[in-house]
Formats: C-alpha cells, structure tokens, sequence
C-alpha cells in the first residue's frame, strides 16, 4: 500500500537505535539491586518512560531517587548500541524539516544513543522530559506535528511498541509498525505491519504532500 504525508515521525529505540541488550542490561541491573523481577521491570520499560516505569513497579520506592538512578545508568551505557539496518539511509534522504523523533527516554539518553550509532540529531525531537504524559497518550506525538507545523493527519508514526502505537492513534496519525520488540499480534493497531525498514520505500515529491511510503 502507499501512504502520503507531509512528516515522518519517529520513535527511537527499537526503530532508529537497536537498544535492546543496553536496556536489557540496564533494566536487570536495576531490579536486581532492588528486589524486583527484571522481566517485569523489562516488560513495563518498553515504549514508557522512566517514570511510569518506577511507579508500576516499585511504586514503594522513591520515584524521584529511582528516576535519577535509572537515567543516570541509560545516559552513560554505550554497550550493545547499535543503528537499525537501513536506518541512516532512510533518515539522510529525508528533507530536514519532514521528521522528527519522538522518544520517551531522557534527553541526554536520547542524544547519547543517536550519537553513538552515527544517526543526525533532528531539528525535533521530543523527548520524556518535554512531556507531562508519555506514550500512550499522544503528547509527544502532537508536540511534534506542532513544531514541523504539520497537522496530525499529515503525519506518519513508525514505532515498536504497543504504547507506542496507541500514543499515534490517539493523537489521529497513522502508524507504520515494525517487528522485533514485541511480536506482531502487539502490533496490531498499527496501520501497516512491516518486518524492517527494507519493507518501506519513500519518495519525495516537490509538492504537498512531499512524501509517499509504499509498504
């Protein structure tokens, strides 16, 4: 199918960034040293902030403190980055202004991984720390239509996550949803399901809309 839109929306890890050992990692460490269940930790992590993260799982604990820990570990661990295949060129191809990355990690972990893998820092990129709610509510997302000066219909989300997803439907975009983090029957309220960025042609046009994905 082709999809037409004026910006590409991107979430981070798991699309433009394979994080998946680093978080692994990080995430086990972190339960351990506390008394948790590491996949319970892991399995809340995906798609959601730090913050929702600690108040599910340790609400017993200081948020604040755990907070602080958790990004503190995420923005110092380089181990196990790596760029999703097909990542840079799609991202290289793209006019400045037509995408942004919209994650729910911290700002420095956002920059970090970005720059360790080799990817551009876009013009946009919201991240946990710009928005009082994280995904799934569609504040990151509608943040960034609003700073492309895009509508939310002009736009097109490619995520990972379940959280994810429904943050794109509620904010009215359409999602392109690609397998690796969770299986695709999580996937399902995605627009289109793809197994990799191979799957996803763009061409650029001169006129609105500038984009056309053939999936």
């Amino acid at each position: 199918m082709t999809m037409r839109c004026d910006a590409l929306l991107f979430d981070l890890d798991g699309v433009l960034v394979d994080s998946a050992e680093c978080v692994k990692r990080i995430c086990t460490d972190w339960a351990i040293a506390r008394g948790l269940d590491p996949e319970l930790v892991l399995r809340w992590s995906q798609g959601r902030r730090v913050q929702e993260t600690v108040r599910a799982v340790a609400p017993h604990l200081d948020p604040d403190a755990e907070v602080a820990a958790l990004v503190g570990m995420e923005a110092s661990a380089t181990d196990g980055l790596h760029h999703v295949p097909g990542a840079r060129m799609l991202l290289q191809s793209l006019p400045p202004g037509a995408w942004a990355v919209v994650t729910s990690g911290a700002r420095p972990v956002a920059t970090l991984r970005l720059n360790h893998v080799g990817l551009p820092i876009p013009q946009t990129l919201i991240t946990g720390d710009d928005v009082r709610r994280g995904k799934p509510d569609p504040e990151g997302y509608l943040a960034a239509a609003s700073a492309l000066g895009r509508s939310p219909a002009d736009c097109v989300v490619i995520e990972d996550a379940p959280a994810g997803i429904g943050a794109a439907r509620a904010a009215g975009m359409r999602s392109i949803a690609i397998v690796g983090t969770v299986s695709p029957s999580e996937l399902e309220g995605a627009d289109v399901i793809v197994d990799s960025f191979r799957s996803i042609r763009v061409v650029i046009s001169s006129t609105f809309p500038r984009l056309a994905l053939e999936c």
